[in-house]
Protein backbone atom coordinates (compact mmCIF):
# COMPACT_ATOMS: atom_id res chain seq x y z
CA UNK A 1 0.00 0.00 0.00
CA UNK A 2 1.61 3.58 -1.07
CA UNK A 3 1.84 6.53 1.49
CA UNK A 4 -2.15 8.15 1.95
CA UNK A 5 -1.40 11.96 1.33
CA UNK A 6 -3.59 14.05 3.69
CA UNK A 7 -6.72 14.05 1.78
CA UNK A 8 -7.35 10.33 1.67
CA UNK A 9 -6.87 10.32 5.51
CA UNK A 10 -9.42 12.93 5.87
CA UNK A 11 -11.51 10.60 3.76
CA UNK A 12 -10.74 7.49 5.66
CA UNK A 13 -11.79 9.47 8.78
CA UNK A 14 -15.01 11.24 7.72
CA UNK A 15 -16.30 7.72 6.08
CA UNK A 16 -15.71 6.20 9.71
CA UNK A 17 -17.29 8.54 11.47
CA UNK A 18 -20.40 8.57 9.00
CA UNK A 19 -20.37 4.88 8.60
CA UNK A 20 -21.05 4.86 12.53
CA UNK A 21 -23.76 7.23 11.89
CA UNK A 22 -25.24 5.43 10.10
CA UNK A 23 -25.16 2.76 11.81
CA UNK A 24 -27.04 4.28 14.66
CA UNK A 25 -29.87 5.57 12.09
CA UNK A 26 -30.47 2.12 10.32
CA UNK A 27 -28.15 -0.69 12.05
CA UNK A 28 -25.84 -1.28 9.05
CA UNK A 29 -22.51 0.19 8.18
CA UNK A 30 -22.30 2.39 5.27
CA UNK A 31 -22.47 1.54 1.89
CA UNK A 32 -19.47 2.99 -0.18
CA UNK A 33 -19.27 3.78 -3.82
CA UNK A 34 -16.03 3.39 -4.46
CA UNK A 35 -15.71 5.21 -7.86
CA UNK A 36 -16.51 7.99 -5.98
CA UNK A 37 -12.86 7.72 -3.97
CA UNK A 38 -9.38 8.43 -4.89
CA UNK A 39 -7.61 5.79 -7.01
CA UNK A 40 -5.41 4.92 -3.92
CA UNK A 41 -8.69 4.46 -1.72
CA UNK A 42 -10.30 2.41 -4.49
CA UNK A 43 -7.00 -0.15 -4.02
CA UNK A 44 -7.45 -3.31 -1.66
CA UNK A 45 -6.73 -2.68 1.74
CA UNK A 46 -5.97 -4.02 5.29
CA UNK A 47 -7.23 -1.47 8.37
CA UNK A 48 -8.00 -1.45 11.68
CA UNK A 49 -10.01 0.99 13.18
CA UNK A 50 -9.79 1.62 16.72
CA UNK A 51 -12.12 3.83 18.47
CA UNK A 52 -11.67 5.29 22.26
CA UNK A 53 -13.53 8.29 24.09
CA UNK A 54 -11.65 9.93 26.92
CA UNK A 55 -8.39 8.01 25.85
CA UNK A 56 -10.23 4.67 26.45
CA UNK A 57 -10.88 1.91 24.35
CA UNK A 58 -14.60 1.68 23.19
CA UNK A 59 -13.84 -0.97 20.02
CA UNK A 60 -11.31 -2.02 17.33
CA UNK A 61 -12.17 -4.42 14.54
CA UNK A 62 -10.06 -5.14 11.57
CA UNK A 63 -8.75 -7.08 8.98
CA UNK A 64 -5.15 -8.22 8.46
CA UNK A 65 -5.46 -8.78 4.95
CA UNK A 66 -6.59 -6.69 1.73
CA UNK A 67 -9.80 -8.68 0.52
CA UNK A 68 -12.20 -5.42 -0.81
CA UNK A 69 -11.34 -1.92 -1.30
CA UNK A 70 -9.72 0.16 1.14
CA UNK A 71 -12.68 2.64 1.32
CA UNK A 72 -15.28 -0.39 1.65
CA UNK A 73 -12.79 -1.32 4.88
CA UNK A 74 -12.62 1.32 6.71
CA UNK A 75 -16.87 2.07 6.56
CA UNK A 76 -16.95 -2.07 7.62
CA UNK A 77 -14.51 -1.78 10.48
CA UNK A 78 -15.67 1.84 11.51
CA UNK A 79 -19.63 0.00 11.93
CA UNK A 80 -17.83 -3.20 12.92
CA UNK A 81 -15.82 -1.32 16.05
CA UNK A 82 -18.61 0.42 17.17
CA UNK A 83 -21.60 -2.15 17.45
CA UNK A 84 -19.85 -5.45 16.68
CA UNK A 85 -16.28 -5.79 19.50
CA UNK A 86 -17.51 -8.24 21.43
CA UNK A 87 -15.84 -6.77 24.37
CA UNK A 88 -18.40 -3.81 24.45
CA UNK A 89 -22.21 -3.56 24.56
CA UNK A 90 -23.09 -1.33 21.05
CA UNK A 91 -22.18 2.30 20.59
CA UNK A 92 -24.81 4.49 21.87
CA UNK A 93 -26.08 7.93 20.30
CA UNK A 94 -24.77 9.39 23.24
CA UNK A 95 -21.08 8.27 22.95
CA UNK A 96 -21.08 9.49 18.73
CA UNK A 97 -19.62 13.08 19.34
CA UNK A 98 -17.19 11.82 22.27
CA UNK A 99 -15.24 9.52 20.14
CA UNK A 100 -11.57 9.78 18.81
CA UNK A 101 -10.97 7.90 15.56
CA UNK A 102 -7.64 5.80 14.89
CA UNK A 103 -6.79 4.25 11.77
CA UNK A 104 -3.94 1.93 10.98
CA UNK A 105 -3.12 0.70 7.10
CA UNK A 106 -1.84 -2.82 7.26
CA UNK A 107 1.39 -3.35 4.88
CA UNK A 108 1.17 -7.05 3.74
CA UNK A 109 2.43 -9.55 7.10
CA UNK A 110 5.55 -11.63 6.45
CA UNK A 111 6.69 -14.55 7.71
CA UNK A 112 9.14 -14.74 10.79
CA UNK A 113 11.80 -17.41 10.90
CA UNK A 114 13.20 -18.57 14.00
CA UNK A 115 14.09 -21.85 15.71
CA UNK A 116 13.47 -20.42 19.94
CA UNK A 117 11.78 -18.31 21.63
CA UNK A 118 15.12 -16.17 22.26
CA UNK A 119 15.50 -16.52 18.64
CA UNK A 120 12.20 -14.58 17.54
CA UNK A 121 12.31 -12.27 20.71
CA UNK A 122 15.72 -10.76 19.07
CA UNK A 123 14.01 -10.40 15.85
CA UNK A 124 10.85 -8.05 16.93
CA UNK A 125 11.37 -4.63 16.43
CA UNK A 126 9.81 -2.71 19.68
CA UNK A 127 7.55 -0.07 18.44
CA UNK A 128 7.65 -0.92 14.56
CA UNK A 129 6.09 -4.29 14.43
CA UNK A 130 2.33 -5.52 14.98
CA UNK A 131 2.48 -9.40 15.08
CA UNK A 132 0.12 -12.44 14.40
CA UNK A 133 0.67 -15.35 16.49
CA UNK A 134 -0.76 -18.54 15.28
CA UNK A 135 -0.81 -22.24 16.80
CA UNK A 136 -2.85 -25.18 17.93
CA UNK A 137 -5.85 -23.45 15.58
CA UNK A 138 -5.56 -20.18 17.90
CA UNK A 139 -4.87 -17.00 16.68
CA UNK A 140 -4.03 -13.18 17.93
CA UNK A 141 -2.89 -10.15 16.76
CA UNK A 142 -1.72 -6.74 18.61
CA UNK A 143 -1.09 -3.54 16.64
CA UNK A 144 2.39 -1.59 16.82
CA UNK A 145 0.50 0.82 18.68
CA UNK A 146 0.38 -1.62 21.44
CA UNK A 147 3.71 -1.02 21.90
CA UNK A 148 2.62 1.84 23.79
CA UNK A 149 1.64 -0.07 26.75
CA UNK A 150 3.99 -3.02 26.31
CA UNK A 151 7.17 -1.80 25.53
CA UNK A 152 8.94 -4.77 26.19
CA UNK A 153 8.82 -7.74 23.64
CA UNK A 154 9.20 -10.52 26.29
CA UNK A 155 5.81 -8.34 27.73
CA UNK A 156 4.46 -7.99 24.18
CA UNK A 157 4.71 -11.47 23.37
CA UNK A 158 3.49 -12.96 26.70
CA UNK A 159 -0.09 -11.14 26.59
CA UNK A 160 -0.10 -11.95 22.54
CA UNK A 161 0.12 -15.20 23.83
CA UNK A 162 -2.74 -14.96 26.66
CA UNK A 163 -4.57 -12.81 23.61
CA UNK A 164 -4.25 -16.26 21.78
CA UNK A 165 -5.99 -18.28 24.65
CA UNK A 166 -2.21 -20.00 25.45
CA UNK A 167 -0.27 -19.59 28.49
CA UNK A 168 2.21 -16.73 28.49
CA UNK A 169 4.83 -19.14 28.87
CA UNK A 170 3.47 -21.44 25.85
CA UNK A 171 6.00 -22.72 23.21
CA UNK A 172 5.71 -25.11 20.41
CA UNK A 173 7.87 -26.05 17.43
CA UNK A 174 4.44 -25.19 15.16
CA UNK A 175 4.17 -21.62 16.22
CA UNK A 176 4.20 -19.48 13.42
CA UNK A 177 4.73 -15.51 13.60
CA UNK A 178 4.10 -13.12 11.10
CA UNK A 179 4.95 -9.38 11.09
CA UNK A 180 3.94 -6.07 9.99
CA UNK A 181 3.75 -2.80 9.87
CA UNK A 182 1.42 0.00 9.95
CA UNK A 183 0.45 3.98 8.48
CA UNK A 184 -1.41 5.09 11.31
CA UNK A 185 -3.38 8.19 11.84
CA UNK A 186 -6.19 9.45 13.93
CA UNK A 187 -8.54 12.70 14.31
Amino acid sequence: MTMLDVEDRETLLQVAADSIRHGLETGHALSVSVEDYSPTLQQPGASFVTLTILQQLRGCIGMLAATRPLIEDVAANAFAAAFEDTRFPPLTKAEYDQLEYHISILNPAEIMEFDSEADLLQQIRPGIDGLILEDRGRRATFLPSVWESLPEAADFLQHLKRKAGLSADYWSNTLRMQRYTVEEFSS
